[in-house]
């Protein structure tokens, strides 16, 4: 596994919930704040207050091991009512997409998350660049913590719409 293959992660869970109400919660910036052991905070820039395309917002993470440290992200796509995406920027580069996704089926919606790493350097990639050797593990290591926020993510949305 390599970074500049930009390695993604996906999760999706089955919620019984009507799409409405899943795609106000994963809308909602604040809710990975909620429920991330990672991102701490979020907030909107400028203006903006809702999830439209060209908006942004502010998030700001601490990594018992990698620290503190505040990204930009710029919403780009978003089709309503059933996915959004917002890349992830550092010093004007884009260190990672992220997206959810809303599926609506009987009696439930299937909900996903996920996020791709790159494809410009990122904090990762200074670890890597130190031990080149491990690359691959590096990567399944991080990969696995987004993973767990993710799933720490879905499992909020759950608990939240009272399942």
């Amino acid at each position: 596994m390599r970074y500049r293959d930009c390695p993604t992660v996906e999760v999706t869970e089955r919620i019984e919930t009507t799409p409405e109400a899943a795609w106000a919660l994963v809308t909602d910036i604040d809710l990975p704040a909620r429920h991330s052991p990672e991102l701490q905070s979020v907030a909107w820039v400028g203006d903006a207050d809702r999830v439209a395309v060209g908006n942004r917002f502010v998030g700001h993470n601490r990594h018992p091991r990698m620290g503190e440290w505040s990204t930009e992200s710029v919403v780009v796509e978003v089709e309503d009512g059933r996915r959004w995406v917002w890349r992830v920027t550092a010093a004007g580069s884009t260190i990672a997409t992220w997206g959810f996704e809303v599926d609506p089926g009987r009696g439930a919606v299937l909900v996903r998350q996920w996020g791709r790493m790159g494809p410009d350097p990122s904090g990762l990639t200074a670890v890597i660049a130190s031990m080149p050797d491990k690359e691959g593990r590096i990567i399944a290591h991080r990969l696995g913590e987004w993973e767990a926020g993710i799933r720490a993510n879905l499992a909020g949305i759950r608990a939240e719409l009272g399942g």
